[in-house]
């Protein structure tokens, strides 16, 4: 279908990305326009929010601790914010965590981990699987019940939220009751039909993904490790159950409904919801574009649904 109209109204007020090479462009010069992006209006208040740190492999991580009205202890929901592992952070992601934490009613620990290309994979998957352990284990500190823990991320965020829910069953833990996956990155490769259709002029483009994969990986070859693919996992039998939101207008399209259908195979609860007319990155934009929102309530509600049966 066409694009929703509201998409096209953003993308029109977008400023034009021209023929820049992004191979002549730094990390450092990229990170403040995105770390400023954010969602008209003022953020949505909750009870609480904090910074803190917790102990990481490479020294401690700082996290954001959002809490919701009410009394706990809350279930715990882990996010992983998007930006290619290389872009954005907690500031860029504040409004859709404290979305998600008012809408599952949550205790929402965003979690800083290390980008590229300083830290390269797999450096971030290691970071987030710490803070998620962590959480499991003391999580009464911040008012959260760790037996109730789910994973949430978009794009580069929905990839490590797959990706430490493959490193907590093959690690012994921790339970994860859900993984919501935001238009997420599952594979390397990029040349699926939704990338040769939606490569140029839908916000994100294959350029600027293998720009990031470029950053994240020691080499190609290292895109091959289910970690930074979980699309390659040999198996995906015994995974929480998922959440998959995917854009019609999006490069990662087809690796989303593609990890999705491996999950159904696997015998994984999967519910997989495709939103017509959107590009890369709509559900961030829930306060602009009504499928955002619309997509922004599935997640909540499925999570709402798992924690109210873990």
């Amino acid at each position: 279908m066409p694009l929703d109209p509201q998409m096209q109204a953003i993308l029109d007020a977008m400023p034009a990305a021209g023929d820049a090479d992004l191979s002549q462009v730094s990390p450092e010069a990229m990170r403040p326009a995105f770390d400023s992006v954010g969602p008209p209006g003022d953020p949505q208040p909750v009870a609480k929010v904090e910074n803190r740190s917790v102990p990481g492999p490479a020294g401690e991580i700082p996290v954001r601790v959002y809490t919701p009205e009410g009394d706990g202890p809350f279930p715990v929901l882990m996010f992983f914010h998007g930006g290619g592992f290389v872009l954005c952070s907690l500031d860029s992601h504040d409004a859709l965590a404290r979305a998600l934490c008012n809408g599952v009613g949550a205790v929402v620990i965003s979690v800083d981990y290390r980008l590229a290309p300083e830290a390269k994979f797999p450096a971030g998957p290691e970071d987030c699987y710490a803070a998620t352990r962590w959480a499991a284990e003391n999580s009464g500190e911040i008012g959260g019940d760790g037996s109730r823990l789910a994973v949430a991320g978009d794009s580069a965020g929905g990839n490590l939220s797959a990706v430490v829910s493959l490193m907590a069953q093959q690690r012994g833990g921790p339970a994860i009751a859900h993984q919501l996956l935001i238009y997420p990155v599952t594979s390397s490769a990029t040349d699926s039909p939704s990338y040769r259709e939606n490569g140029e002029g839908y916000f994100l483009t294959k350029q600027m993904m293998e720009w990031f994969w470029g950053h994240y990986l020691v080499d190609a070859s290292a895109g091959k490790d289910p970690l930074a693919s979980p699309l390659l996992a040999e198996s995906l039998a015994g995974q929480p159950p998922a959440t998959v939101i995917t854009a019609e207008y999006d490069p990662l399209r087809d690796e989303g409904l593609a990890y999705a259908k491996r999950l159904e195979e696997a015998g994984v609860p999967t519910r997989v919801k495709n939103y017509e007319g959107v590009v890369h990155g709509f559900l961030s934009m829930f306060d602009s574009v009504d499928k955002g929102r619309e997509a922004l309530d599935l997640g909540c509600e499925r999570l709402r649904e798992a924690f109210a049966s873990a």
